[in-house]
């Protein structure tokens, strides 16, 4: 459900595209990338069921027959675990195969008549890696966190800071209504969705093709709320208290997403942009465009922060706001990108940029972040530490990994104010 510029408030049926795709649609490697998502989701159901239950199968009746006679029968049943485990994977699987189908319908990818003409083209059949099942698994896992209702305790201590920071700013400035608020790194939607509901002019921007897919399902293509039923537990057999809880499941969407946009009154307006943080945001097109850019566990998806921050300066408006929430889990750390030829001498040339893909990286602290934010020319308003931030956490799980997020809001000087930043 795209909405696009010019027609705020309300609701299109027919934005199934979004911005950005049918440019990339033109680029081979970007083809070959989104084909491997694709073949991810239809791949997802055949390596679930391999790496959950088959090889388990072999290596329970690899055990003594005393053994594994004992472990079938009650209370453990160990066999129907396996069984019901299966059965959970194909509960996922459906949403993954219409994923899949929704995909290459409003991607453009393939041309067909009927849903039954709607397969991946031979040539593009098994091209997905190992990376790529995982990021279709942990997609469907991200579903609970963004697209049910149990997952709103997730949502409420990662996107209610943005909701607060957002209230003082239409407070701050009247004469601005509707805000334009900027969501990089929006994942599967969920804040997008909700800040348009709630009456702002919201933007995502994602470079991943498995959140393109998934969110662009939920959002156009749904029929209703608790259309699908989702086991995000079944992955993994360990430390889980009991078998009732790792095959815990949830509905998702929790609501249907047109039908809550039509019955709410002021909505703003939403659309999505599939691309590069980097090479959208720096250019003249969006320049001084929004009055705030919520960054929610986004900054530490940089390689080199500080392009980030060159980015997120040059598309807020003087006076507007960076509200950051998450934590510093550096995707980059570890892993050293291409130099593409570039030895770091000379400036950077930002015609030339290969956005995320620019050569070096780096990590920094929590405090030195907030020191390179105010180096880069923002003055930082509020500062909180310890938010308690759980990412797709079973909160009855043995092992609990809670994060202990950073919260900080950063404005951009209004014009006439001294430029302070230092790059």
């Amino acid at each position: 459900m795209e909405v696009e510029d010019g027609t705020y408030g309300e609701v299109e049926d027919n934005g199934s595209r979004w911005n950005g795709v049918e440019e990339a649609i033109e680029d081979p490697e970007e083809i070959r990338v989104l084909f491997c998502a694709l073949d991810s989701f239809r791949g997802y159901a055949k390596a679930a069921h391999l790496h959950c239950t088959h090889l388990r199968r072999q290596a329970f009746y690899a055990l003594p027959q005393a053994h594994w006679q004992l472990l079938a029968q009650p209370p453990f049943s160990y066999l129907d675990v396996l069984n019901r485990t299966d059965d959970a994977i194909e509960s996922n699987a459906e949403l993954c195969r219409i994923i899949l189908k929704c995909g290459l319908r409003s991607f453009g990818a393939i041309e067909a008549v009927s849903d039954e003409e709607l397969t991946m083209p031979k040539e593009w059949t098994g091209i997905a890696k190992y990376n790529d099942m995982d990021k279709a698994r942990s997609t469907v896992r991200q579903f609970y966190r963004d697209w049910s209702a149990e997952g709103a305790g997730e949502r409420d201590a990662c996107y209610g800071p943005v909701y607060r920071a957002l209230d003082a700013e239409k407070a701050r400035y009247p004469d601005r209504q509707p805000l334009k608020v900027l969501v990089p790194g929006a994942g599967l939607g969920r804040l997008v969705f909700d800040l348009c509901r709630l009456g702002y002019h919201t933007e995502g921007n994602e470079i991943s093709y498995h959140q393109l897919l998934g969110s662009s399902y939920i959002l156009n293509s749904t029929e209703r709320a608790g259309q699908h039923t989702i086991y995000p537990w079944i992955h993994s057999f360990s430390n889980h208290r009991s078998r009732e809880n790792q095959f815990r499941s949830y509905k998702i969407p929790d609501i249907h997403p047109q039908t809550t946009l039509l019955e709410t009154q002021g909505i703003g307006s939403m659309q999505m942009c599939a691309a590069d943080f980097l090479c959208l945001y720096e250019d003249e097109e969006h320049k001084d465009a929004y009055d705030a850019v919520a960054a929610v566990f986004f900054l530490d998806t940089a390689p080199n922060l500080i392009r980030y921050l060159q980015a997120i300066r040059s598309c807020l408006k003087p006076g507007g706001v960076l509200i950051n929430v998450g934590p510093l889990l550096w995707h980059f750390e570890n892993h050293v990108p291409s130099h593409n030829g570039y030895d770091g001498d000379g400036d950077h040339d930002e015609n030339q940029s290969l956005g995320i893909a620019d050569p070096g990286s780096f990590e920094l602290t929590d405090d030195e972040v907030v020191a390179l934010v105010e180096k880069m020319g923002f003055v930082v308003e509020k500062r909180e530490a310890g938010l308690r931030a759980p990412y797709v956490q079973d909160d009855r799980s043995m092992l609990q990994t809670i994060y202990s997020a950073s919260h900080w809001i950063a404005r951009k000087p209004n014009v006439g104010c001294e430029d302070t930043a230092v790059i």
